[in-house]
């Protein structure tokens, strides 16, 4: 089996170099091209074996599954220059949110994916997220997740979940993050505790945490319940989050659905020639 990368951007690099480490794929099975040579030739010296195509045409013309790992903006003009060399036999495996199935099934004859992959795929660990156009058969879903299992946890989602499932596994670290930086900031700037004893902590609190939601038997609820005592230093903290941030996640989802659905229109008139219903 061949597999085909086209973008070796931030998201495309962490799925080769992933797919590499946990074993999923050797580099001499893989081939890659980017816009910008240099980045795949940064990737190709790391690993050798890992051959670099000319076009994106020539990833199509020697691969069986490709992965289609494009800014929105560029993505009309790629499959317009590769679309003579697929086939029904090709799965195409786009990592583009706002590019819908239907969008890639108007375009190319091939059979077609949609997955969403997180930063956390780069420690082989997060979901994916896998939706399928009905020219995908069982055969086919199982090859892609058996693939994406040595990576992450592949969740199937409907389509149309596509941006809320995106907030909370791919969208999510950053937001995470941003609350744990700000959270060793005022921890710093408050004691004078060094940063980097708490960034240590804070970064271990995190793992250990997505350890007990994950494989510990605890649901964000409940280890909220366990760890809070009543009346006490973490229930007095917790009460304060409560009154000060009310709301703030339910803005925060209407502003990433928002940005979403401005994305979606302008590939609806790419792909189309239409708005968005």
């Amino acid at each position: 089996m061949k597999v085909g990368f086209i973008g070796t951007g931030s998201m495309g690099s962490i799925l080769i170099e992933a797919f590499i480490q946990s074993g999923a794929l050797i580099p001499e099975q893989m081939l890659i091209n980017n816009r910008t040579r240099s980045k795949a030739e940064r990737l190709a010296a790391a690993y050798s074996g890992l051959r670099i195509a000319d076009s994106p045409l020539n990833i199509v013309q020697e691969s069986d599954i490709v992965f289609l790992c494009i800014k929105p903006g560029e993505f009309k003009p790629v499959l317009d220059e590769i679309a003579s060399a697929a086939t029904a036999s090709h799965i195409f495996v786009s990592i583009t949110s706002p590019v819908l199935l239907r969008h890639l099934e108007t375009q190319v004859p091939s059979k077609i994916a949609k997955i969403i992959p997180s930063i956390t795929n780069f420690v082989l660990s997060g979901a994916t997220l896998c939706m399928y156009s009905d020219r995908m058969t069982a055969e086919d879903k199982e090859l892609l997740e058996n693939l994406l299992s040595h990576i992450s946890a592949p969740i199937r989602i409907s389509e149309r979940h596509t941006r809320i499932s995106s907030d909370l596994s791919s969208c999510g670290p950053a937001f995470l993050a941003y609350f744990l930086e700000k959270f060793i900031q005022a921890a710093v700037e408050e004691t004078g505790m060094p940063e980097e004893e708490a960034t240590a902590l804070a970064s271990e609190m995190a793992l250990g945490t997505g350890k007990l939601l994950t494989t510990g038997g605890f649901t964000p609820s409940s280890l909220k319940k366990r760890v809070t005592v009543p009346g006490g230093i973490t229930a007095a903290g917790l009460n304060m989050l409560e009154e000060d941030l009310h709301g703030v996640f339910n803005e925060l989802v209407r502003t990433t659905h928002a940005k979403y659905e401005e994305e979606l229109e302008k590939m609806e008139a790419k792909f189309l020639g239409q708005k968005v219903d």
